[in-house]
Parts: C-alpha cells; sequence; structure tokens
C-alpha cells in the first residue's frame, strides 16, 4: 500500500475461531470494489489458510492482504494502527494481550472495537486513553459482542420509548440465551472472574470500581432477595454479574440525556434451574482464583468452539422493562447464536457502522459504549442481521 492508503477494516485474530467468524460474515456481505479490508494475526500461514476459505466465498477475497501482528510486539501493532481507519480485533483474553493495540489505535489516530466482558481492562482504558482518544477525535468501542451490544443498544431504546416521560428512568433488563463457549471466551470469562472483586455496588447500582481498581459486580436492590421470581418476566430471576450494567451505566453517563437506574438478571424457568446456575458459577468464580484456573483453561482449547450445528440452535432473548413516572413499557431484543453467530454480526457491524456512517454519527469521542458512539444507527444496521428491536 502507498503511505497514504489505508484499509477501512483490519481485522486482528482472523486465525482464532471467532475472528474467523467474523471474516466469513465480512467476505458475505461486503462487496468486491467497497470497502477495503484486511486480515491480521501472529501465524501469516494460518492466515492464508483463511484467505483460501473466503475465496471461495468470493473469488475477490483471495487477494486480501495479510499483515503479521503480535500482542507483546508494539512496532507491529502501530503499523497495523497506521494502516486501518478502523481496526477490529477479537484478541484475547484483552486484560493480557489487548492495551497494547489500544495504545497504538490512539498513537496512530485509528478507531478501534473489540468484544471484551473484561471489567478490569475496560476500566483501564478508560482511566488511561479515553483523554487522548477524545482529544483527538477517534471513537474506540470495546464491548461490541454479546457484551455487551444486546443489553446496551436495548437499554438505550428502552429509554427512547420513555423519552417523553418525566422523573428518574428505571430500567430491569431479563437476559435468556442458550449457546456454548469457544476457548479464547472461556479464558476470558475465566480471566475476569478472576480479577472481579467482590459483590458490593455503587452508583446506578452497576459498580465503578473498587479500592483495588478492580471493578464489581452490581448488588441487587435492598429489600429484595438475590433469588427471586420476577412479575416482570414470569420467570426466577438472579443478578447477573458480568460487565454489562457497567457498560449500560456509563452509556448514561457518556449521552446526559437522562438519568437511569439499570438492573440486570440472567432469567430461568425454574427455580431449581437458577439454583443450579448460581452455583456452577460460585464454584467457577471460587476456582478462577486458584492455580485450578490453568486446568479449566485446558477444557475449552485455544481455536475451539461449538460446531455450526450447535451454533444453529443458539438463541438469546433480553426483556427490558422500563418505568418512568406514571408510564412503563416493556421491550425486547432477540437474536440467534448469543456467543458466535450473533456476536460475530454485532462486531463486524459496528466496525462497519464507525467507517460507512462516520458522518451521522453523535459527536462523542473517547472510549465510548455501543450506545454513546452509534446509538441508533447500529440497532439499524443490527436489524438487517435478523436481530430484533421490538416493544411489545
Amino acid at each position: 500500500m502507498a503511505p497514504s492508503e489505508k484499509h477501512d477494516i483490519i481485522l486482528f485474530g482472523a486465525t482464532g475461531f471467532t475472528g474467523g467468524l467474523v471474516a466469513e460474515y465480512l467476505a458475505q456481505t461486503i462487496q468486491p470494489g467497497g470497502l477495503s479490508w484486511a486480515l491480521a494475526g501472529r501465524d501469516l500461514r494460518k492466515l492464508r489458510e483463511v484467505r483460501r476459505r473466503l475465496a471461495s466465498i468470493d473469488p475477490a477475497w483471495g487477494d486480501l492482504a495479510l499483515y503479521q501482528g503480535l500482542s507483546h510486539d508494539p512496532e507491529s501493532l502501530h503499523d497495523l494502527a497506521a494502516r486501518a481507519r478502523v481496526v477490529l480485533t477479537t484478541v484475547g483474553p484483552y486484560t493480557d494481550r489487548g492495551e497494547g493495540l489500544v495504545a497504538a489505535c490512539v498513537a496512530e489516530g485509528c478507531d478501534y472495537v473489540d468484544l471484551t466482558g473484561e471489567p478490569v481492562f475496560w476500566r483501564g482504558i478508560i482511566d488511561r486513553h479515553h483523554a487522548e482518544a477524545a482529544a483527538k477525535g477517534l471513537r474506540l468501542v470495546p464491548c461490541c459482542g454479546f457484551d455487551s451490544i444486546p443489553h446496551d443498544l436495548g437499554a438505550f431504546y428502552t429509554a427512547m420509548q420513555l423519552k417523553d416521560g418525566t422523573g428518574p428512568l428505571e430500567i430491569n433488563g431479563y437476559v435468556a440465551a442458550k449457546g456454548g463457549f469457544s476457548g479464547g471466551t472461556w479464558a476470558s470469562l475465566l480471566q475476569a472472574m478472576g480479577q472481579m472483586g467482590g459483590s458490593a455496588g455503587t452508583k446506578a447500582d452497576a459498580g465503578q470500581g473498587t479500592e483495588e481498581g478492580a471493578p464489581r459486580a452490581p448488588r441487587p436492590p435492598r429489600g429484595r432477595p438475590r433469588i427471586h421470581f420476577s412479575s416482570d418476566v414470569d420467570r426466577w430471576v438472579v443478578p447477573m454479574p458480568s460487565i454489562d450494567p457497567l457498560v449500560v451505566s456509563r452509556s448514561t453517563e457518556l449521552m446526559g440525556e437522562y438519568s437511569l437506574r439499570y438492573r440486570h438478571y440472567m432469567s430461568t424457568r425454574s427455580l431449581g434451574q437458577v439454583v443450579g446456575l448460581v452455583g456452577g458459577v460460585g464454584a467457577l468464580f471460587a476456582l478462577s482464583k486458584t492455580p485450578a484456573r490453568s486446568l479449566l483453561e485446558r477444557l475449552r482449547p485455544s481455536g475451539s468452539g461449538p460446531s455450526e450445528e450447535e451454533r444453529a440452535k443458539g438463541w438469546f432473548k433480553v426483556t427490558f422493562v422500563g418505568r418512568r413516572g406514571d408510564r412503563s413499557v416493556t421491550t425486547e431484543v432477540r437474536g440467534g447464536d448469543p456467543g458466535y453467530g450473533h456476536t460475530a454480526k454485532m462486531i463486524a457491524e459496528a466496525a462497519r457502522c464507525l467507517v460507512e456512517d462516520r458522518e451521522r454519527l453523535p459527536e462523542r469521542y473517547g472510549v465510548l459504549t455501543p450506545a454513546a458512539a452509534m446509538g441508533e444507527r447500529l440497532i439499524e444496521r443490527l436489524r438487517g442481521t435478523g436481530m430484533e428491536f421490538i416493544t411489545r
């Protein structure tokens, strides 16, 4: 490439399980001669194998540019960022492998999207890179997969249905899903659990951090047991200790358009299911903080993931119940396989949105959230992938 030329999107991590699905989605949806995109990863031989697979989708992709990038090699990361308008990365765990690329994107003037669900990484790049990225007019948007697009955009969509109301806004989100884990997602989950603090919450019941700097899981509302039956969805629910409430809270702060208290729950059909879920997560949480974590990581080797048949059976539904003054609304966000099939679509459309819709996006810059960075434009794009945003 000439020094003045840039690819619209560089996909970093194309040889991994999720990265391969993202590459296939881009190959299926980008018209040859349209957006310029390229593949990057640590192993050029494997990148060539991915390119050959993409050429079977369209022969035009047989000439895709390939770049070697190493997570712990700043020079290679700066080279990638200098060649791209947007870097899309699926390389995790992000706490171990992600911040060098973020720093490179800020230094080279490049937008960025990732799939992180790791609160420590997320909080760290906000603290260390938001101000400079904002000053340079860059949009760095982590959490562009199942963590946290359905929940962040779903809360935003619900709030918009109540924008004419008055008084404080409260939204409860209830997640139901079926899907499997890849090796990379499994490693990132264990990483996040190993670093997560206790159960104390802070502002907006979402938590911003602890004395040690590790964000905490949200606490349940006062006077209500952690496990309870919710008449909102007629299901048993338990607070869901994920990054999603933190992301929703940051969206509220960045947009400054309304005051929101958001609570986030996993829902199941029976009390037995939710008790089993809590027990399993609790055991995993405890083991992630011990040397047994290395043994757990071997259960899902790097590069492995659910089969195409298993992904076809995956689904998610998030129900949001919003209340503002004397008004209330129920909305839903629905999609296919949460971890991979639809996550690949989510992050790919987020990257394309930053490129193709740049002039139509809100004038917000820095380390942003999907809702604050792309809001309604990204909802429109995701509807085109089969994802539903509906008001009941």
